[in-house]
């Protein structure tokens, strides 16, 4: 499919994210350019509270994008109200500091002539300071606008709509059209707004109007916001991009169960948080994820077998196992050395026990009894490179992987950990550009070979899979996979255990049945 025939198909979808994400930033501008405004405006007349709080707004433009809502996820739950809120802090900057700077450069001979004339300090700020403040303010306001139709894309993770719906599932699956239906609708808009912002500067008669339909447009958007947190009764599933997207996730899983409901798209990271608050009923996750135990979280049954075995192994380069073969029996020692419960373990001592990722690496090789003696041999030159998606498991097998390499061989390696997406992380191993990754049989099978279940005399038997896996990966692609590591990380969706329990759901069929009877 090319790139018009995609945004054809997809154009309904794109109107009403490129909708959600225009009220999103007018409504967070409307709201910082009130109050940024009004302190830059009481900055200049308590002059000793200038420079702390500028400090503080400076501050807060510092705070990553994604850390700001991960902190404030559990404190107002997800969608638009946490994304309101970060956008309004992200814009308060510049638009604080140039009214600021605007008010107090003005000419100080205007404002004795002013003064003279018996103008009250209210009449002074009205006719003369705002006014000719008011280009330096309106930049603020437009450079906020601007960076805030960025800032945007990244709520998306949180449930909050938008267009970088479309940009994250499309790095998540290595989807141009995807990326370019999401980004090319945000710059565009971004010109649009800026644009806007120049007529109002020049056309001074117009700033009223646009100034009660900015306020309109929150008021619009709050209301939408309570009508839409209206769910009557449906269950609300928090899904991660690639989960939304992959053959083997939830348009596949639908058809098989048919399962209506109201799906937000989040960041992986954040969806067990955002089910264990209550912000959403169901997420995707993986039956070995240490967070189930955290949280209290119950795995539905997939009575249907629809997902395939998802048995973990190292994947290696071919050109990096040619040159240095040892690393094919340095990783085969972990083979059958995990199991589901032990997995589980591990992770858990990473999530909740908040324990450090090499800690735990190291402290399991060492239970294993094959971590002897991590000083031996003087190190080559030659490094080998070992990557990661990004979720925890990935991450914690990624440093033993490195571990064992540097224990048992005398090469060196390097962790590049967090790759957005299954084929973003496997497009950089075809390349070369990471030497060894951790990855999975059905994960393999379904997305990477674009298989189906028809395509294998026994889609349930974890030794097909990856015999089926092993031998079209060296042949297509010159990557091999090492001895499977003994445990099966398979999708699952999961709800809290109590809800579950009183829903009698402990089934996808059941959950499906639930969903059916509302």
């Amino acid at each position: 499919m090319g790139f018009w025939d995609f945004i054809i198909s997809h154009l309904d979808e794109i109107r009403n994210q490129t909708i959600e994400h225009l009220i999103l930033t007018i409504a967070s501008m409307t709201l910082a350019a009130l109050f940024g405004i009004s302190t830059g405006i009481l900055l200049t007349r308590i002059q000793r509270l200038a420079s702390p709080v500028l400090g503080i707004v400076g501050v807060i433009q510092t705070i990553p994008s994604l850390a700001l809502l991960g902190f404030l996820l559990p404190l107002v739950g997800i969608g638009v109200t946490p994304a309101i809120i970060a956008l309004f802090l992200y814009g308060l900057l510049p638009i604080v500091r140039n009214t600021y700077t605007g008010i107090k450069e003005v000419d100080p001979a205007v404002i004795d002539a002013s003064e003279g004339m018996g103008m009250t300090n209210f009449q002074l700020l009205r006719y003369v300071e705002l006014p000719l403040a008011f280009p330096i303010i309106l930049a603020g306001i437009r450079t906020a606008t601007v960076i805030n139709v960025g800032i945007a894309t990244l709520c998306a993770l949180i449930a909050a709509g938008g267009l970088g719906e479309f940009i994250f599932r499309g790095i998540s699956l290595n989807n141009q059209h995807m990326i370019l239906a999401g980004a090319i609708p945000a710059s565009l808009l971004a010109v649009a707004l800026d644009a806007t912002m120049g007529f109002i500067q020049r056309k001074p008669a117009s700033r009223r109007t646009w100034v009660i339909f900015g306020v309109t447009t929150v008021l619009v958007f709050v209301g939408f916001s309570i009508s839409g947190s209206d769910t009557k009764g449906r269950l609300v599933a928090g899904f991660n991009s690639e989960f939304i997207e992959r053959e083997d996730g939830f348009v596949g899983l639908d058809s098989v169960y048919d399962l209506p409901l109201e799906i937000k798209e989040m960041e992986i990271s954040l969806m067990y948080r955002a089910l264990y608050e209550g912000d959403v009923d169901v997420i995707d996750g993986f039956s070995t994820d240490g967070r189930i135990k955290e949280f209290n979280l119950k795995s539905l049954i997939d009575d249907k077998n629809y997902f395939p075995p998802y048995y973990a192994a190292p994947v290696v380069n071919g050109e990096a196992l040619q040159k240095y073969p040892e690393i094919e029996t340095t990783l085969n020692l972990l083979a059958e050395k995990l199991d589901d419960q032990k997995m589980a373990e591990l992770n858990y001592l990473v999530d909740g026990q908040k324990q450090e990722l090499a800690e735990v690496a190291h402290t399991f090789l060492k239970e294993l009894g094959i971590y002897s003696n991590p000083d031996a041999g003087e190190a080559e030159d030659a490094e080998i490179i070992i990557g990661s998606k990004a979720f925890t498991e990935n991450f914690l097998l990624a440093h033993i992987f490195a571990q064992i390499i540097e224990n048992k061989t005398s090469l060196r390696t390097r962790l590049q950990l967090g790759f957005g997406g299954t084929k973003l992380i496997f497009d950089a191993l075809r390349l070369g550009e990471i030497d060894i990754y951790p990855e999975y049989t059905g994960t393999g099978y379904l997305v990477l070979l674009q298989k189906t279940s028809k395509d294998v005399s026994d889609f349930t038997n974890p030794n097909v899979i990856y015999d089926d896996v092993r031998m079209e990966f060296a042949e297509k692609h010159n990557l091999h996979w090492m001895k499977p590591l003994g445990f099966n990380n398979t999708f699952a969706l999961m709800m809290r255990t109590e809800h579950a329990d009183s829903l009698e759901i402990a089934t996808v069929s059941a959950l499906s049945n639930y969903l059916r009877s509302k």
